[in-house]
């Protein structure tokens, strides 16, 4: 039986549902660029699950991953600690963000996406760029990485939906006011729920801001053979794993994105609820 070389280093819990581990996985961190993922499997019988990069050291050899526990395998890998090994973590896989020659960008992330949004916002900050990060969350308990972006930004705002952090409104009323305030922008970056990043490439197309979205969508081999990744993309089919996941917010169908992530919400409940019968011994109605 192969020994797994994977490792957990260390493992936070970032809000109820949110937790960060760091894994060592030496060959991924040498490589590792914000924009890209890993795909992982926590054994045998576990599924596939991609997860994007959302730090990495290349002294240390670790890759930082950060996920809320919705699934049966996000579930799986939230129960394990500091110590323990998972199966199969493959990456980096997806092309890197291109931040090259930025002098001033907003990094928008909207709740999880704000774990993909720092790094972006790292690299960003390390390239001499001015950052303005706006990250916003539906209450004050969810919200996460506030001081590690703060660190790597020339100017931060945290929203709430309900006001919770004295900050009612959502990231697109921040991106407005800053933008109405005279600031102007090379570079828009927008991670988060599909809803949250088109509303966002609605109000830049607005003002002629180049923006550009990480598309995120069910990924099962990261190669673009199996195609459960594609959108729609300026009217022509892409494959997020392999020719993103960053793309060019104004040409993304969002509508046609929505509809296929809504697809796979009921498969993905079913499969909870078996997972959880088979732990519970019981029935589960939910």
């Amino acid at each position: 039986m192969g020994l797994s070389v994977y490792k957990i280093i260390k493992k936070d819990i970032l809000n109820p549902q949110v937790k960060r581990m760091v894994i060592e996985a030496p060959l991924i961190a040498k490589k590792a660029e914000p924009g890209q993922f890993i795909i992982f499997r926590v054994d045998e019988e576990g599924e596939r699950v991609p997860l994007t990069i959302a730090d990495y050291d290349r002294k240390a050899g670790t890759v930082t991953i950060i996920f809320q526990e919705v699934g049966k395998s996000t579930r799986q890998l939230g129960a394990l600690s500091a110590g323990d090994s998972i199966l199969d973590f493959v990456g980096p896989l997806g092309r890197p963000s291109e931040l090259e020659g930025i002098k001033k960008a907003a990094v928008i992330g909207g709740g999880l996406g704000t774990a993909i949004a720092y790094p972006q916002a790292k690299k960003l900050h390390a390239l001499g760029c001015e950052v303005h990060s706006i990250i916003g969350f539906r209450n004050k308990d969810l919200i996460i990485l506030e001081d590690e972006v703060r660190a790597v930004s020339e100017k931060i705002v945290v929203m709430t939906d309900d006001g919770s952090n004295g900050n009612q409104g959502f990231v697109t009323n921040a991106l407005r006011q800053l933008v109405e305030s005279g600031e102007h922008y090379d570079l828009v970056l927008a991670i988060g729920p599909l809803v949250m990043m088109k509303s966002v490439c609605d109000v830049t197309r607005e003002y002629g801001l180049k923006t550009v979205v990480s598309m995120n969508p069910i990924m099962i081999d990261g190669t673009g053979m199996c195609g459960g990744c594609r959108v729609k993309v300026g009217g022509e089919t892409k494959f997020a794993c392999v020719d993103g996941p960053d793309f060019d917010g104004h040409l993304v169908d969002f509508d046609a994105a929505m509809r296929r992530s809504s697809m796979f919400r009921d498969k993905e409940r079913q499969s909870l609820e078996h997972h959880e019968c088979r732990l519970t011994g019981g029935k589960h109605n939910g």
